[in-house]
């Protein structure tokens, strides 16, 4: 039988809503124990576990905090991993989008069961006293999901002009970084579009050089020895792959903890690396929820993939085909879990 090829995709923060409390809830033994250890461990650091926190009525001054959203969507994204049928697929690639970079180090080797915790555990909570700044994200596409290129060159000047920065390139959209007082300046001048700009809560600048203390802790927190080789292929922000043969770890360790923290996670070349080099059947995106959705179709139009070059054609093709595989709708699921 030939195995379908698929790409994992890991969501960031701001993927665990109100629509997805108790997702975490698995019958699988596997998944069980991880999810236990990592339960542990919270009640070791007298944090509420993730099975508490999955449970608990949605409340987003509590679930959004860094300290509870970052290890609450791993967890999710994890249970997703695991239930993957490896009898019918061979996964090609993994990739991540923000925080979900720290998934994607776990799940594809590089990170064992313990310092798979400690990443998402530490960086979800270095902010956990004191925010640094925040995030808007902000649209640059037209009604059928085709980047506006004049409109996306009008919002680049507006950010240089408040000392902003471009903390995601993320489809069709942009998340831009900054210190509040910019971001300010950006909710009041930035043309209104819908909701937009909105601004995420309890997200700080991240991808930007206002962490610059926030890299410097992480890299006296976590230090080098975490790092493994991939046994899987890995693809970061800068749409860089990191080959299970060629990886270097003190670089890798460097990207992890100081490039991708400071400078822009260009989510969209990720995904276009993904496509073009490994072409594979199925671009698998990991729960909680998926929100990831629309942007990696935004992706795909940009790049005409498989001749795809707006939203309906885009829409039409997932009808037909399902190239893109969202763990969290059960309709969708069932085509890739165990």
């Amino acid at each position: 039988m030939n195995k379908k090829r698929i790409v994992v995709v890991c969501p960031g923060r701001g993927s665990y809503t109100g629509e997805t409390c108790g997702y975490i809830k698995s019958e699988d033994k596997l998944i069980k124990e991880q999810i236990n250890f990592i339960d542990q461990k919270r009640k070791d650091l007298k944090e509420p576990t993730v099975t508490e926190l999955d449970q608990r009525p949605f409340n987003k001054n509590f679930h959004l905090r860094g300290e509870h959203a970052s290890i609450l969507i791993y967890s999710c994204s994890l249970k997703d991993f695991l239930s993957i049928n490896n009898t019918n697929t061979e996964i090609v690639a993994i990739l991540g989008n923000s925080m979900g970079w720290y998934s994607a180090l776990s799940f594809s080797g590089v990170l064992d069961q313990l310092n798979s915790f400690k990443v998402v555990q530490t960086m979800g909570s270095m902010m956990k006293h004191n925010i640094i700044g925040g995030q808007i994200i902000y649209p640059i596409i037209n009604d059928s999901w085709v980047i506006d290129k004049n409109k996306n060159n009008q919002i680049m000047q507006l950010i240089e002009k408040v000392d902003a920065f471009v903390s995601i390139n993320y489809g069709g959209y942009l998340v831009i970084g900054g210190a509040q007082e910019s971001l300010n300046n950006l909710l009041k001048t930035l043309p209104a579009i819908k909701q937009y700009p909105y601004q995420l809560p309890y997200h700080g600048a991240f991808h930007t050089p206002l962490l610059k203390k926030i890299s410097k802790k992480a890299k006296e927190l976590l230090s080098e020895k975490i790092i493994q080789k991939p046994t899987i292929p890995l693809i970061d922000g800068n749409g860089k792959i990191w080959l299970p043969w060629s990886t270097d770890k003190k670089e890798l360790w460097d990207y992890t903890f100081e490039e991708q923290v400071l400078r822009t996670y260009n989510f969209s070349a990720s995904i276009e690396v993904a496509i073009k080099e490994f072409c594979p059947d199925h671009l698998v995106l990991l729960g909680p929820g998926n929100t990831l959705g629309g942007a990696v179709g935004q992706i795909l139009i940009k790049n005409n993939w498989n001749d795809i070059d707006s939203k309906d054609a885009f829409l039409k093709k997932q009808n037909e085909l399902s190239y893109l595989i969202s763990m969290s709708l059960d309709s969708q699921r069932k085509l890739i879990a165990i």
